[in-house]
């Protein structure tokens, strides 16, 4: 069972909704969340941060360290944002914040050819997406780029 988490991001104006792969880690290693504007104002500290697209999540490295050392049996010393983030522990529900609404329209329209033609359906369907995944990984997405 996978925990999911709402944060609002420090100034305000944004949220992201997060995945806790297998409850590893608990919701208060997200310390804080900058959306691109209230980046935009914050120094970034790599020992602490990941930047996903002008996006800044900001750990509890010493309370995510107690968690991968207690519950995984990792390393101390090998526990990084990075590791955090890219390997699902503490990372976006979504490919990014807010996907699901930036894609329903799209894939509304698409979905609506399942009854009257499914032939175009499948393939409208399958090109939309791996020309999605695409545009993600162009504009510099972690999830995206790791995807297959």
């Amino acid at each position: 069972m996978c925990q999911e988490v709402k944060k609002q991001c420090s100034c305000g104006q944004s949220h992201a909704q997060f995945h806790l792969r297998d409850n590893v880690m608990g919701q208060e290693v997200i310390d804080r969340l900058f959306c691109p504007s209230c980046s935009a104002e914050m120094e970034f500290d790599s020992e602490t941060m990941v930047k996903d697209n002008n996006w800044v999540i900001q750990y509890d490295m010493d309370l995510a360290r107690m968690f991968a050392v207690t519950t995984l049996s990792m390393d101390a010393s090998h526990v990084n944002p990075e590791l955090i983030f890219d390997e699902g522990y503490v990372t976006w529900r979504e490919m990014y914040p807010g996907e699901t609404e930036d894609i329903t329209e799209e894939r509304n329209k698409i979905i609506a050819l399942k009854d009257s033609d499914p032939k175009e359906y499948l393939t409208a369907i399958n090109s939309w997406a791996v020309e999605r995944i695409q545009r993600l990984k162009d504009d510099g997405w972690r999830k995206a780029v790791q995807a297959c």
